[in-house]
């Protein structure tokens, strides 16, 4: 993960880290989950209590918009790695993060649960780059000045170790999922609508040997956003009204369905901006005519996926921001042949979901549990992942 600073996780042989490994074998630990997704949106913060396997209790959640003015230095960010020149970027982020989770312990402590209550803290922090055939993936951010200011311990740098080990790197919600489906009717799939879209496939056998598989499908909502942004100034298309407005252009989607991406069997995984050059391909088309497009291209893309499934879901799920978009959620269900419905039908919280995650997945490496299968990453073997960082002894109390 890069930091702004020269921070290292915690030695295995603190005991501290040794403490609280201990705790997690003893009960279920209460965690915040922090999630800055490719959407570029702001920062979402959820409070849960797991022991990595099930969730037992949910907290309040919440969203911390960033500025238009920050959310347009971390889109200079995209696809670059890190230089000397961002600390003041990763500096602030982290300092937003840390906000969100002040302002959800704020909440929290109304109902009975202040900082002294929270065992550790998920950072996923911004991912910048991702290239996993070259076995890279860079998430921004600080851990130690997060755990330094919170005065928290923290677990960061989630995706290295798949990547290292001959991963994807991605997605890593899907063991989320799969916690949250167990008493759903599967096969169950679920499409996450962010900046990239991808799929969760799970089964119908819960238990140790229940088949999970996941991969990205193709853009999400970036290349709507960015067009969005380019062509009418708005952060992106509310309720699909622009894309309702228009008319797809059949041509330049069946060239880049021709793309060998969509062909290629999982495991699989995209940068944000892997098909960023599709925007200028656009030139011509008006504002609306383009959302029109982009959105089928989404669409087509994830019915595309079906052909990688082992079996026909009983079920579609929607999460991400893109299942607000009612005519994308339309056109998705055309693609797929079935209906689809926001994960809220199932009682889960659609806008903390991966926030929710990330906290599970804290827990679940405290525990040294897989964060990652061959079926979600292409990870060779069940991959553990993220590293533990605690509080300076130095560090002002909070």
């Amino acid at each position: 993960m890069a930091t702004s600073t020269a921070t290292t996780a915690a030695s295995a042989a603190d005991p501290r880290a040794d403490a609280l490994q201990a705790k997690t074998r003893r009960q279920p630990l209460t965690a915040i989950g922090l999630m800055s997704g490719t959407s570029l949106d702001g920062v979402d913060a959820a409070l849960l209590t797991t022991d990595g396997t099930r969730t037992t209790a949910f907290g309040p959640a919440l969203t911390l918009p960033y500025s238009p003015a920050f959310r347009a230095e971390l889109r200079a960010c995209l696809g670059q790695r890190p230089q000397s020149a961002w600390q003041a970027i990763i500096e602030a982020l982290t300092d937003r993060h840390a906000d969100a989770v002040e302002t959800l312990l704020a909440r929290a402590g109304g109902a009975g649960t202040g900082p002294a209550g929270i065992d550790v803290i998920g950072f996923h922090g911004q991912t910048v780059w991702h290239d996993p055939e070259h076995r890279e993936t860079i998430q921004i951010g600080d851990p130690q000045r997060l755990a330094d200011r919170l005065r928290l311990p923290v677990v960061a740098d989630f995706r290295t170790a798949d990547v290292k080990a001959g991963g994807q790197g991605a997605p890593l919600v899907p063991l989320y999922h799969q916690a949250l489906a167990t008493d759903l009717e599967k096969p169950l799939a679920v499409v996450n609508l962010g900046g990239v879209a991808n799929i969760t496939w799970i089964g119908r056998e819960n238990g140790p040997g229940q088949q999970i598989l996941a991969f990205d499908t193709g853009p999400g909502n970036a290349l709507i956003d960015d067009w969005v942004r380019a062509t009418t100034g708005e952060a992106f298309d509310a309720d699909g009204r622009l894309a309702q407005s228009g008319r797809a252009d059949r041509t330049r989607l069946d060239r880049w369905l021709a793309h060998p991406y969509f062909r290629q069997p999982p495991p699989k995984s995209l940068d944000r901006d892997a098909f960023a050059g599709l925007l200028a391909e656009l030139h011509g088309l008006t504002a609306a005519d383009g959302a029109a497009t982009l959105a089928a291209f989404t669409a087509a893309t994830i019915g595309r996926a079906r052909a990688f499934l082992p079996q026909a879901p009983r079920r579609w799920l929607l999460a991400g921001g893109g299942r607000h978009n009612g005519v994308l959620a339309a056109l998705i269900a055309e693609a797929v042949g079935a209906p689809v419905a926001p994960v809220e039908a199932v009682g889960w919280r659609g806008d903390a979901l991966e926030a929710e995650a990330f906290a599970f997945l804290a827990v679940r490496a405290l525990k040294g549990l897989p964060l990652s299968l061959p079926g979600t990453t292409g990870v060779p073997a069940p991959q553990p992942g993220g590293r533990l960082w605690l509080p300076s002894a130095t560090a002002p109390a909070a």
